[in-house]
């Protein structure tokens, strides 16, 4: 397993409350890689906007990975969700997603893997704004899947967060999201698992891991209360166990508060997590 951290891309002009590490693009970058992280998850708000070229090269001057791309800017900064009340904006939410897509082929281009991830989480919106549940099922498998075949043919994969009850109306365990993904029956749809919303919705956070062994693609890290590990109550060493016992070897990303300020967040939390995975300490 490997440790990554959430920063937002150039072009987001207020980085999303779980987007750390201050300073320029290149010196997020380059603090990340002095820390330890071995990646990044880039969260986007404007993916046409910025040039994968540069993108890739900048992150090969650090030697990080770009492992992941998160939609919470698309749903942040710019206020789109694929389940958005009004027609244009659900469009302008898939064109944009798609964007990101394309984005993180172009990136990853070459390297090695199963491909790069798009992570959605808060992007695909509540059903309520879609006339309930039934409605708004039907509406967010359909534009995942139409999602998914378009990611399919760039070789990117998709990762379904399970929300808390509190920010979701839908898809709040990872019982709920296993059992949709295997509605879509799209091969490059899989889960991420977020400890923050673990710990409050399974009632145990072990089986959740075991019950998404072979479809969960990728982790986030924060603890009970949305800070880094170390500050909360969660049980971060039975959760990597647990990792280790479904075979897990992608990547654990810190999505978190920025508490006690960007950088520290981001230093505590591979201080606590690198020992936990046999990962050298900063």
């Amino acid at each position: 397993m490997k440790l990554a951290v959430v920063i937002s891309t150039p072009e987001v002009a207020t980085p999303p409350p779980v987007a750390l590490l201050s300073g320029s693009f290149q010196e997020r970058l380059a603090k990340a890689a002095a820390i330890g992280y071995q990646g990044v998850e880039l969260m986007c708000a404007r993916p046409a906007a910025l040039d994968p070229a540069w993108v890739a090269r900048e992150l090969r001057a650090q030697c990080l990975e770009a492992p992941a791309f998160g939609t919470g800017a698309l749903f942040i900064s710019e206020g789109l969700t694929l389940l958005h009340e009004d027609a244009e904006m659900r469009l302008a939410a898939m064109k944009r997603a798609e964007q990101l897509v394309d984005l993180a082929a172009a990136v990853c281009q070459g390297t090695e893997g199963l491909g790069p991830i798009i992570t959605i989480g808060s992007f695909r919106g509540r059903v309520a704004t879609m006339g309930g549940a039934g409605p708004g099922r039907e509406a967010l498998a359909a534009a995942l899947v139409a999602l998914a075949r378009y990611a399919a043919k760039a070789g990117v994969r998709l990762a379904l967060e399970p929300l808390n009850r509190y920010e979701a109306d839908l898809l709040n365990t990872a019982e709920e999201a296993l059992a949709f993904v295997a509605e879509l029956g799209e091969e490059n749809v899989g889960l991420l698992l977020d400890t923050f919303h673990v710990n409050i919705e399974e009632p145990d956070p072990n089986a959740a891991v075991a019950q998404t062994r072979g479809r969960l693609w990728h982790v986030h890290l924060g603890d009970s209360n949305r800070e880094p590990p170390g500050r909360g109550h969660f049980d971060f060493a039975a959760f990597v166990a647990a990792l280790r016992q479904a075979g897990y070897n992608g990547y654990l990303s810190a999505e978190l508060l920025a508490r006690p300020d960007a950088d520290a967040a981001a230093r505590l939390t591979y201080c606590h997590m690198a020992p936990l995975l046999g990962l050298a300490r900063p």
